[in-house]
């Protein structure tokens, strides 16, 4: 079967500079396996997992090998364990009938999000060009996973660090961070993503600190046109598979702006739908971003309010995003809770544990499958793992104390009962 891409669904980065948390009502609906990644070498050269299979596979085989094969030759370093994600089917208790969806797990990065690729394409530009000296300290504004991942390639490659993130996003972000030797800078909540960009901005330029300018880099959409747009083509042609539907979500706009213009080259009838939570309609709006010299946003969007989606669409449009619009064929709107839904079905239906962003890109696929033709694949990003919201709406009903339920499963027998205190 020739190899064709016609439309493709992806969810967009789980860690940029906005998703400031509204009031959201979640609502219950009830980890990841060891992966096989290639060495970096097979990541440049876009090489895909060529796992992904649309029939159900021995219990004995994990991804392209056997278990106990072994991962393969020791990893120089914990960079060369960035990209080469597996993409897992989703079944038919969320799937509709004869439509396939394949969800591209970026958690099963070393550290656990898509933006691992980001920070790795930053730090190996900047050294490559001379614009990072050695021992210079690194800087950049987030939301937390791009914090995340540029503190684990400064504590790999000896680079102090610096984050600015804004107040109202998971303190288990900042624990990471710190966690990594990161020195975390908390701005307040009323100055939302642009506020923490501009302290990033200012102490780089008090400092002389190298600022990482997630939101204008080239090497943001470049590194996911080399690798991530290849590996989801490869792994899908590996098994003789069609694409037929690509939507994205937004943060710095990397992943869709890279991937899908790979997608657009390799395949121009190629339809992409690019998603933004309904209160924060920045793209569907038709207004532009005001920008500095440098391209960073000087102001907040007038489009932008609060959004329960962590990591998605900042108080402004990115210039990786504009610089990527076109590419898209359609807008769609995701509603108020319904990330937080679609993550929690995920956990109870399918074992995977996803975080918001990557609930609501899966509701905009479910929504996609529902309207297409009989036999159409489906491909969502998962940017991030559901353990980076502990704290925030997605385990708002989530209890940490035995319900009654549990309770009455401990007094089924007469020992080691652990009674609530009164």
């Amino acid at each position: 079967m020739k190899f064709a891409m016609k439309l493709f669904l992806l969810g967009a980065s789980a860690t940029t500079a906005s998703a400031f948390l509204g009031p959201t009502t979640s609502s219950p609906l009830s980890s990841p396996t060891p992966q096989l990644h290639a060495s970096l070498r097979d990541i440049v050269s876009g090489v895909g997992t060529g796992t992904s299979s649309t029939s159900a596979k021995p219990a004995t085989m994990m991804s392209a090998k056997a278990r106990g094969e072994g991962y393969g030759p020791p990893l120089g370093d914990i960079s060369e364990a960035v990209g080469n994600t597996p993409m897992v089917k989703i079944s038919n208790k969320l799937c509709p009938e004869g439509r396939t969806i394949y969800a591209k797990c970026e958690y099963f990065n070393p550290l656990s999000s898509v933006k691992d690729r980001l920070a790795l394409a930053i730090i190996e530009a900047a050294e490559k060009d001379g614009s990072l000296k050695p021992g210079q300290t690194v800087i950049e504004a987030t939301s937390g996973n791009t914090g995340i991942a540029v503190a684990m390639m400064c504590a790999q490659r000896g680079y102090p660090c610096v984050i600015t993130m804004a107040e109202p996003f998971s303190v288990e972000r900042r624990k990471l961070m710190r966690m990594l030797g990161a020195k975390v800078i908390v701005t307040p909540k009323a100055g939302k993503g642009t506020g923490m960009v501009e302290k990033a901005k200012e102490l780089s330029e008090k400092h002389g600190w190298f600022l990482c300018h997630q939101f204008e880099t080239e090497a943001n959409w470049k590194f996911h046109y080399d690798t991530t747009g290849p590996e989801i083509c490869n792994d899908l042609k590996s098994i003789g598979s069609d694409l037929d539907y690509f939507v994205s979500g937004y943060g710095t706009g990397g992943t869709f702006h890279g991937t899908g213009k790979y997608i657009k080259e390799n395949s121009p009838d190629t339809k992409i739908i690019l998603a933004e939570p309904g209160a924060a309609n920045l793209i569907g709006s038709g207004i532009k971003t005001d920008r500095n010299d440098d391209g960073s946003p000087a102001g907040s969007h007038p489009a932008f309010a609060a959004h329960p989606i962590q990591g998605w669409t900042p108080d402004f449009i990115p210039l990786v995003l504009e610089q990527g619009l076109g590419l898209q064929d359609e807008m769609v709107e995701i509603p108020d809770g319904a990330g937080v839904e679609t993550s929690q079905a995920l956990a109870r239906n399918e074992g995977i544990l996803t975080g918001i962003s990557g609930g609501a890109t899966m509701w905009a696929a479910i929504e996609t499958a529902k309207k297409a033709p009989e036999g159409s694949v489906i491909v969502a990003m998962l940017p991030d793992t559901g353990e980076r919201y502990l704290s925030t709406p997605l385990f708002a009903s989530i209890d940490a104390d035995m319900n009654e339920e549990e309770l009455e499963i401990a007094r089924s027998t007469p020992n080691f009962i652990l009674e609530p205190s009164a």
